[in-house]
């Protein structure tokens, strides 16, 4: 491939999982493609799977905890060209990290990923984050709430409810996942300022390595009535995580900003509605 003739677009994808690199592929066409991640295997294996299916992919290796190198990556998709879209999917999940693991990374990271490519957005540019449903299951005091939407990031994880050193990682996870809904809110304003927009996603259970895990995880059992009770009544997929990407970094929705997409089957629909009947 010439990759002088690929559009000076584009796409950063950060996290090359199974919603990553379906992210990566419904976006990439005729742009170029810097994909992220902590792991440099998958990293590696997911640029080689989108260059040999024809995409103009780069990648570039991310630790979103470490805000330095979160701008390193912002700086390295500038000098590629003009970035339309910015879809951030790394995480970890309570079957897989401690709780102070999740509040660097899953809370903090974000953060980070907000903060370094508000520097280097431009008109269209347009950033979404996911978060998860479980932030739509938080109970959180009103003064937590506000410290988590606009707090200074280097302040973020120092507040009297955060607990770095719980051993409820579940809880450390709504509360992150939370966050995320809120920094977006309270990002929109500045972004909007460089006719720019920030919205998350928030996935219900989603057929990935990492969701699957929480299935057979000590909650399972949980898990599994919500999607039994759900609308839906099944799994979600990477591509229905994609298709909402592909709609909140497209032009049909340019009046979307601040905002989060609910992307679960009707998963939390049915809780605080339709539960034992």
């Amino acid at each position: 491939m010439n990759y002088q003739e690929v559009s000076r677009s584009v796409v950063v994808v950060i996290g090359t999982g199974g919603m990553g690199l379906a992210v990566a592929r419904r976006l990439a066409g005729g742009r170029r493609l810097l994909l992220a991640d902590y792991s440099e295997a998958s990293l590696e294996a997911a640029v080689g799977a989108c260059r040999g299916e024809g995409h103009a992919a780069e990648g570039c290796a991310v630790d979103i905890s470490d805000r330095d190198s979160v701008v390193k990556l912002a700086a390295a998709a500038d000098i590629l060209g003009r970035i339309d879209a910015v879809v951030h999917t790394a995480g970890v999940s309570p079957t897989m990290a401690t709780a102070r693991q999740i509040y660097e990374i899953d809370l903090l990271g974000t953060a980070h990923v907000i903060d370094a490519f508000l520097a280097v957005a431009s008109p269209g540019t347009s950033l979404v984050a996911v978060a998860s449903m479980a932030g739509h299951l938080a109970s959180l005091s009103s003064d937590l709430e506000r410290h988590l939407a606009v707090a200074a990031t280097d302040q973020l994880l120092n507040h009297k409810e955060i607990d770095l050193d719980s051993s409820n990682a579940a809880d450390a996870y709504i509360v992150a996942k939370r966050g995320n809904q809120l920094r977006v809110q309270a990002a929109a304003h500045d972004w909007g300022a460089k006719g720019a927009r920030v919205n998350t996603i928030s996935p219900g259970v989603t057929s990935t390595p990492m969701g699957l895990a929480e299935l057979t995880g000590p909650t399972g059992a949980y898990i599994q009535s919500m999607i039994d009770l759900s609308g839906a009544r099944r799994i979600g997929t990477s591509d229905d995580i994609a298709a909402a990407a592909a709609f909140l970094t497209g032009p049909e929705s340019s009046f979307i900003t601040g905002n989060d997409i609910l992307v679960d089957g009707g998963a939390i629909a049915s809780q605080r509605w339709n539960t034992g009947q």
